[in-house]
C-alpha cells in the first residue's frame, strides 16, 4: 500500500504543476472571451458554503452531512468541466478513498474528516474569493494600487512590500495581479532596457514577499485555517502572535536582502526624480483600503466576543457580508441610490460566472485537502506498523525538518494544503512532545509561506513570472534564492525559539 500511495503522490505533483500553469493560462485567456454562464455549479458552491457556515456556527452533524453531499455535487458539476490535470485529482481522491474502505476498519471517521476538510477549505475559499471580486469592480482600489505601483525609487520597495501586505489581505494572490499591472505599466516608461529590467524585478519581489510575509498569521489566508485544526490545542488568538512575528521576520528579511545585494541602476546623469508623495497622498490613496480592513477586523472582533465559534467560521460569515455591503455602496456611487435589481445580477453573475470560473482552483483545493486527510489515514498504520515512533525525536530537530519538508515539496509541485494535511496528523501531539502547540503552528506556516516564494507551482510564483517574463523555476531558485537562504536561517532561530521558550 505504501508504492501505491507514494505513486499516486508522485501523479499528483506532476498534474498539479500542469494545473497550475493551465489555470494561469486560461485566467489570462478569459478576460477576452464571453464568460460562459454555469449557475449549477455556483448554486451547489454557494450551498456547500452556507452548509459548512452553519455547521461551524451550530455544531450539528446533520450540517457537516448535508456540506458532503453538496461537495460531491459541486465537484461531479465541475469534472465535467475542467481539464484532465484536474481530473487526476479527482480520481486520485476516488482510489484513496476505495482503499481507506478497503483497508482501514475505522474509515468512516476517516472519510468524514476527509470531506469534513475538502467541504471546508471549499467554503472557506467561495467566502475570500466574494471579497476579491467585489475589490475588482473598485475604482479606489485600482486608484490605491496605481498610487503605490508609481512611487519614486527611494520608496518603492517599503511602498510596494506594504501595498503586497495590505492588499494582500484583501485579494490574496490578487494582490500581484493588481500591483503586478501597475508596476508593468509603470516600468515601461524607462527606455533603457536594463534600467528597466532591474526594476521590474526588484517592485515584483517586493510585492511577493510582501504577500509572504502576511501568510503565516493572516485572517483571510488558507495558511492558519488549516493548519489550526491539524494542531491539537491550537487556536487562532492563542498563535496569531507569534505567527506575526513570522511574517515580520520575512519582510525584514526581504528588505534586508533588496539593500544589500539586489542591483540597482543607479541615478541618470542630469534626471531628474519623480517627487515623492506626502503624507496627505498616502491618507487619501490608500484610506478606503484601510477602512475596509478596520471594518474586517471591528466585524469580527464584535462577532468573536458574543460567540463561541472558532474565527475560521466567524470569517466565512464576515468575508461574504462584508463583500455585499461593498457591492452594494459601488452601486449608490455609481447610480447615486441602492439598486436592488443591480445588487441582485451583481449577486447572480457571481454565482453563475465567477464562481465557474475558478473551477480549476476549486478542484486543486478540495481535492488537496481531501487526499491530504485519506493520505495521512492510509499512512498511519504504515508508520505504526514499521516502528518509527517520531516522538523519540528531539521536538526542535523534527519541527525544524516540518518547517524544511514543505517548501521542498513545493519544488516537487505539491500544493501546501495538501502537504500540511498529510504530515501535520502524523506527528506526535504537542503535549506528547513536551512543547506547545504555537511551536507546531509557527513551524508549519513559516515553511508555508517560504514555499509560497520559492515554489515554481504556486499561484504568486507563477503570476511573478508572468510578469517578469521568466520561467517561475528562476523565480523561485534564482531571483529569491538569497532571501530563501537567509530567511530559513532566520526562521529556524524563531522557530528554536518558540519551541523553547514559549509557553
Amino acid at each position: 500500500m505504501g508504492n501505491i500511495v507514494g505513486r499516486i503522490r508522485r501523479i499528483l505533483c506532476v498534474a498539479e504543476g500542469a494545473a497550475r500553469r493551465d489555470d494561469l493560462r486560461l485566467a489570462r485567456a478569459d478576460t477576452a472571451t464571453v464568460r460562459p454562464r454555469h449557475p449549477l455549479v455556483g448554486a451547489a458552491l454557494v450551498a456547500t458554503m452556507l452548509a459548512v457556515t452553519l455547521f461551524e456556527w451550530t455544531g450539528r452533524q446533520g450540517f457537516a452531512l448535508i456540506s458532503a453531499g453538496l461537495l460531491i455535487v459541486a465537484l461531479s458539476l465541475l469534472s465535467v468541466r475542467v481539464r484532465w490535470v484536474h481530473r487526476a485529482f479527482l480520481a486520485v481522491g476516488m482510489i484513496l478513498a476505495v482503499l481507506a474502505v478497503a483497508t482501514l476498519p475505522d474509515w468512516p471517521d476517516t472519510l468524514h474528516r476527509a470531506f469534513g476538510s475538502a467541504g471546508f477549505i471549499v467554503a472557506y475559499f467561495v467566502a475570500l474569493l466574494s471579497l476579491r471580486v467585489a475589490a475588482s469592480g473598485s475604482g479606489a482600489i485600482a486608484e490605491c494600487g496605481r498610487f503605490m505601483g508609481e512611487q519614486p525609487p527611494g520608496r518603492r520597495y517599503l511602498a510596494l512590500t506594504v501595498g503586497g501586505q495590505l492588499f494582500g489581505l484583501v485579494i490574496i494572490y490578487g494582490a500581484i495581479s493588481l500591483l503586478g499591472t501597475m508596476v508593468q505599466t509603470s516600468v515601461m516608461r524607462e527606455p533603457d532596457p536594463r534600467i528597466r529590467s532591474i526594476r521590474l524585478r526588484r517592485m515584483l519581489l517586493a510585492i511577493q514577499r510582501g504577500l509572504v510575509s502576511i501568510l503565516p498569521w493572516s485572517p483571510v489566508a488558507f495558511t492558519l485555517a488549516v493548519t489550526i485544526p491539524l494542531v491539537p490545542g491550537a487556536t487562532w488568538a492563542g498563535v496569531v502572535l507569534p505567527c506575526f512575528v513570522t511574517g515580520m521576520v520575512i519582510m525584514l528579511v526581504g528588505w534586508f536582502v533588496d539593500t544589500l545585494f539586489e542591483r540597482r541602476p543607479g541615478a541618470r546623469q542630469g534626471g531628474v526624480g519623480a517627487a515623492a508623495p506626502g503624507w496627505r497622498d498616502w491618507a487619501e490613496k490608500v484610506a478606503p483600503l484601510l477602512m475596509l480592513l478596520a471594518g474586517l477586523g471591528v466585524v469580527s472582533a464584535c462577532l468573536m466576543a458574543v460567540s463561541d465559534v472558532r474565527f475560521q467560521g466567524i470569517v466565512m460569515v464576515t468575508v461574504p457580508s462584508i463583500a455585499l455591503c461593498w457591492v452594494a455602496g459601488q452601486i449608490i456611487v455609481e447610480s447615486g441610490r441602492l439598486d436592488p435589481d443591480s445588487l441582485g445580477r451583481r449577486c447572480m453573475s457571481f454565482i453563475e460566472t465567477d464562481l465557474p470560473e475558478a473551477r480549476g482552483e476549486v478542484v486543486l483545493l478540495a481535492m488537496a485537502g481531501f487526499i491530504g486527510t485519506l493520505g495521512s489515514g492510509l499512512l498511519g498504520p504504515v508508520v505504526a506498523e514499521a516502528g518509527l515512533d517520531l516522538s523519540a525525536v528531539p521536538p526542535a530537530l523534527l519541527l525544524i525538518c516540518v518547517f524544511l519538508v514543505v517548501p521542498v515539496t513545493g519544488q516537487i509541485g505539491m500544493n501546501p494544503i495538501l502537504a500540511v494535511s498529510l504530515i501535520a496528523p502524523l506527528l506526535p501531539s504537542p503535549d506528547a512532545m513536551g512543547i506547545s502547540p504555537v511551536a507546531v503552528v509557527v513551524a508549519i506556516t513559516a515553511g508555508w509561506a517560504l514555499s509560497g516564494a520559492t515554489s515554481p507551482y504556486t499561484a504568486s510564483t507563477l503570476l511573478v513570472a508572468y510578469f517578469g517574463k521568466v520561467s517561475a523555476t528562476r523565480v523561485g531558485l534564482q531571483w529569491n534564492g538569497l532571501f530563501v537562504a537567509f530567511s530559513m536561517i532566520a526562521l529556524g532561530a524563531w522557530i528554536l525559539t518558540v519551541t523553547h521558550f514559549w509557553t
